[in-house]
């Protein structure tokens, strides 16, 4: 995959998530060395690089984990509906 398809995938990945923006999703992050974590949260913001979310923790803590596009487009990053668990970028989990 060239790197102007590249930016262009992570530019409707971009506008996908901007439309989704206080909605609750569901994330599922590969942070390496066996460590997957898995948490639902609100997508409070979009930036041109990186997206927000709000994930509530344990005690009703709140904290703020961000993550890029690209790791979405390598796979590091999934992110799910909630209430059906379906994926919101099937096509790249194809790839």
């Amino acid at each position: 995959m060239d790197l102007a398809h590249q930016a262009t995938i992570v530019s409707r990945i971009h506008d996908t998530l901007a439309e989704k923006t206080g909605k609750r999703l569901k994330v599922k992050a590969n942070l390496g060395r066996s460590k997957i974590i898995e948490c639902e949260g609100v997508l409070t913001q979009a930036h041109p690089q990186l997206f927000i979310m709000e994930v509530e923790r344990k005690r009703g803590r709140i904290t703020r984990q961000s993550y890029q596009y690209v790791d979405i487009l390598t796979g590091t990053v999934e992110l799910m509906h909630v209430e059906n668990g379906e994926p919101l970028f099937p096509a790249l989990m194809e790839n």
